[in-house]
C-alpha cells in the first residue's frame, strides 16, 4: 500500500520527483524531473518545467510558462512571474554541453516580473524586484528595484524617497540638523554665504561634521547606471556631501530604509557606524565628497546584507538589555 502524498499533483501533470514539500500544488501540464527538490507550500502553475539540478525553497510561486533549468536555486518566498526565462549557459551550442552549468541564485523574497530574462551565474539579492520584461545581465543587490534592457537600478524597496514625497533636501528651510527616520542618521545644512562674487559653504569638523575626520575621498566620473556603497561599517562613521551635481543616497538601519537626494553643496548626510549605505543615480557631473572617522581598514566593512541584518539585531538586543 503506497503512502498518501501530503502535496497535490494534478492528474495531467508529470511529477517524477519524490522530493516535494507538504502543501505544494503542482498544476496541469507541469513537469518536474526526478532529482529536483521543491519545498513546502509552493505553487507550480500550468506549463512549468523543472530540471534535475534545481533547488526550490518554501512558499515559492512559479507562474505559467516558466522553465527552471539545471543550476538554478530559488530560495524561500520567491515569486517568478509568467514566462520568466532563466538561462544557464552563456555560450550555448546544440549538442555541446559545459562541464557544469552556471549557478544562479534567486535569494529569499525576491520577485521576478513577467517575461524577465535572467542571465546565468548571477545572484538576485534578498527582496529585490525585477521589472516585467527586464533583461538582467549582472547580479542585483538586496532590495534593489531594476528595470530595462540591460536592467538598471531605479530604486530600493521600502526606501521612503525624500526627493519624491517631500521637498528636496536642498529646499528644507530649517537650518542645522534634521533627524531622519533611520536610526541616528541626520541631514546637515551647512552655513552658506552668497553675494555677487559667488557662493561659499562652510562647516567645521567635530561640529558641523559630528566626528574627528581621519580620511576623505572623492567619487566622480561614475556611470549613471552604477551603484556604489552597498556596505556598512563596524566602527567608521561617514559624512557625505555632493560637492557638484546630484547623488541619491539610501540609508538603512536594518529596520527602516530611507532615500535622500544630495543635490546642493550646502547639504550633507551623516551615516553612523552600522548603517547600510548605498549611493546611486549619480548625475553625469556628480562629485561626491566623503569624510570618514577612521583610516581605511578592510576588516571594518560589512559587505553581506544578511550579515549586516544579523549584527544589527544582535546590537538591538544588547541595547534593549542595557
Amino acid at each position: 500500500m503506497s503512502e498518501e502524498k501530503d502535496y497535490f499533483v494534478h492528474e495531467r501533470a508529470l511529477c517524477e520527483s519524490s522530493h516535494i514539500g507538504s502543501g505544494t500544488r503542482v498544476w496541469a501540464f507541469a513537469h518536474i524531473l526526478p532529482q529536483a527538490r521543491v519545498g513546502k507550500d509552493c505553487n507550480v502553475c500550468d506549463h512549468v518545467f523543472v530540471e534535475n539540478d534545481v533547488v526550490i525553497g518554501d512558499r515559492v510561486t512559479l507562474k505559467c510558462g516558466v522553465q527552471v533549468w539545471d543550476g538554478i536555486s530559488l530560495e524561500d518566498d520567491v515569486f517568478v512571474g509568467p514566462n520568466v526565462t532563466f538561462t544557464n549557459d552563456r555560450f550555448p551550442r546544440s549538442k555541446v554541453y559545459p562541464e557544469s552549468f552556471s549557478r544562479t541564485i534567486i535569494c529569499k523574497g525576491a520577485s521576478l516580473g513577467a517575461n524577465a530574462t535572467i542571465l546565468p551565474g548571477i545572484t538576485i539579492g534578498m527582496n529585490a524586484m525585477i521589472g516585467a520584461g527586464s533583461v538582467v545581465t549582472r547580479s542585483v543587490p538586496p532590495n534593489a528595484i531594476v528595470v530595462g534592457n540591460p536592467a538598471k537600478i531605479i530604486g530600493y524597496v521600502d526606501a521612503k524617497a525624500v526627493g519624491d514625497n517631500r521637498e528636496s533636501t536642498s529646499k528644507l528651510s530649517t537650518p542645522g540638523v534634521v533627524k531622519t527616520s533611520v536610526k541616528n542618521v541626520t541631514l546637515h545644512h551647512l552655513n552658506e554665504v552668497a553675494d555677487i562674487r559667488g557662493q561659499l559653504s562652510v562647516g567645521e569638523f567635530e561640529r558641523t561634521v559630528p566626528f574627528n575626520v581621519l580620511r576623505f575621498f572623492l567619487v566622480y566620473d561614475v556611470p549613471t547606471a552604477e551603484t556604489r556603497g552597498e556596505h556598512a561599517h563596524h566602527s567608521c562613521a561617514q559624512f557625505l556631501i555632493a560637492a557638484h551635481g546630484s547623488v541619491h543616497v539610501v540609508a538603512d538601519d536594518g529596520v527602516t530604509r530611507e532615500e535622500f537626494v544630495l543635490d546642493k553643496p550646502n547639504v550633507g548626510i551623516y551615516l553612523p557606524p552600522m548603517t547600510w549605505g548605498i549611493q546611486y543615480r549619480y548625475s553625469s557631473d556628480a562629485v561626491l565628497l566623503v569624510f570618514a572617522s577612521e583610516y581605511y581598514n578592510s576588516q571594518d566593512y560589512i559587505r553581506d546584507y544578511n550579515e549586516f541584518l544579523r549584527l544589527s539585531k544582535n546590537a538591538e538586543g544588547v541595547d534593549s538589555i542595557a
